[in-house]
């Protein structure tokens, strides 16, 4: 092992060798190199007269840029555009999410976290959870309505098995009995288990009420009492999409400080939460397994995570980072926010209205839904990928089929007054299919 990577282990190892014990062989071994990155931040602090470290061009005294690149971005400063961003990410603007965090977050107050570390976007959060925490093996807790992408993530890429539970109970809500036994099974098998928390889910678009999200939170954290040791993963990518009565925070809150054995990792960022889907800029943040706060661990953990995303892709895009780092700081963030928020809740809630009506109820029903960008249809009668395609071939229509039975609609993409035409046409292409 290297003698950087066993120093960020002791590091951890003071204030909780649990973490340890939680990391994969790839985890423990990685770590963040002293070589041209930290070279280079030591000759931007101390070389006063020449820095010829880092291999970008410059000239006089900032970065060197093409004009016809610079033409359509003259708002911007070029050296918060050009030169690399730091391989953890731009230092202000991980201050400013962390802020944005606990502001959004009260159950957050007074909870200890590292400082997030910029990924490029929420997919790369995941898969950096996936290189620390699991070896091939490993279990990985999903609801059986899950992202499709966790199975390369985590299967193709590290060997996981993952393991599902159902979705909802027969009533129709959150199946939080059947997640912490699988939880508990999957724990008993080697002792550690990764839980995937997708809140709002995908596809189905259902975010827990506070009940549901308070018995999850104390039902992990008494397994981890009673000595498995878990990595509670809270995917936030449709954050702040809550159209209902449900809890309106992360379960990340919930969880942070609670436990030894339980360890919280919060993926995030700007790309659905501030529609920037091609800016690519996410987030991973750990946090406290003891309500104190672990300088030591968090160092720890932020230097391993810089060390997955410079043997990877190097660094994170700097233009997205200033753009988002910008927004941030706007005096009307949080009023356009509201605004694009108020469209979406409108469709979610006529999505709703149409199929309440009871009139394709012999055809499809709804899984429940009160978030997010998407909603499920359980279908009675035909195939889900047979529909999709009728759908596309004579309709005109695309949706996504998860499963035999499930047909995926991005209600996200739909203006009001389309709506109720989408399903009709869904109707009619049962039909057709049942003749």
């Amino acid at each position: 092992m290297n003698p950087l990577a066993q120093e960020l282990n002791e590091m951890i190892a003071e204030e909780n060798p649990t973490i340890v014990e939680m990391f994969s062989d790839l985890g423990k071994n990685i770590f963040f190199p002293k070589g041209i990155l930290t070279q280079s931040a030591e000759a931007k602090e101390k070389a006063t007269k020449y820095n010829a470290t880092i291999g970008i061009a410059t000239e006089n005294n900032g970065p060197m840029y093409l004009d016809c690149m610079y033409e359509p971005l003259k708002d911007f400063k070029p050296a918060d555009i050009f030169p690399y961003a730091p391989a953890t990410g731009k230092p202000e603007l991980r201050k400013e999410w962390k802020k944005k965090m606990f502001k959004e977050n009260p159950r957050m107050e007074g909870v200890y976290t590292s400082n997030p570390v910029v990924t490029n976007a929420l997919t790369h959060g995941l898969s950096i959870v996936a290189d620390l925490f699991v070896d091939k093996g490993d279990s990985v807790v999903l609801p059986d309505k899950f992202w499709g992408n966790y199975r390369l993530t985590y299967t193709v890429r590290r060997g996981a098995e993952i393991s599902t539970y159902s979705t909802f109970t027969p009533e129709g809500a959150f199946n939080v009995d059947a997640m912490l036994k699988k939880v508990e099974e999957c724990g008993k098998i080697n002792g550690k288990a990764v839980v995937l928390l997708n809140f709002p889910n995908n596809p189905a678009g259902y975010m827990p009420t506070v009940k549901e999200g308070e018995q999850i939170a104390d039902g992990l954290v008494k397994i981890a009492e009673s000595g498995v040791k878990i990595v509670a993963v809270t995917d936030d990518a449709y954050f702040g999409l809550f159209y209902e009565d449900t809890l309106k925070e992360s379960l990340f809150g919930y969880l942070a400080g609670r436990s030894e054995n339980l360890l919280p990792v919060k993926l995030d960022g700007a790309t659905k939460e501030e529609y920037v889907w091609g800016f690519r800029v996410g987030f991973i943040t750990f946090g406290s397994t003891s309500g104190k706060d672990m300088p030591k661990t968090f160092t720890a953990l932020e230097k391993k995570v810089g060390g997955i995303i410079r043997a990877t892709i190097s660094n994170c895009p700097h233009p997205s980072q200033t753009f988002v780092l910008r927004a941030l700081s706007h005096p009307d963030f949080y009023k356009d926010k509201q605004k694009k928020y108020d469209v979406m809740q409108k469709r979610a809630l006529k999505v709703k209205e149409v199929l309440d009506s009871g009139k394709y109820d012999d055809e499809f029903v709804y899984y429940p839904f009160n978030s997010g960008y998407f909603m499920c249809l359980e279908l009675k009668n035909v195939d889900a990928e047979k529909l999709r395609i009728h759908l596309l071939d004579k309709y005109g229509v695309g949706t996504i089929s998860v499963n035999k039975t499930d047909l995926r609609i991005a209600f996200s993409c739909l203006e009001v007054d389309e709506i109720e035409e989408l399903f009709e046409l869904i109707y009619k292409g049962c039909k057709d299919l049942n003749k």
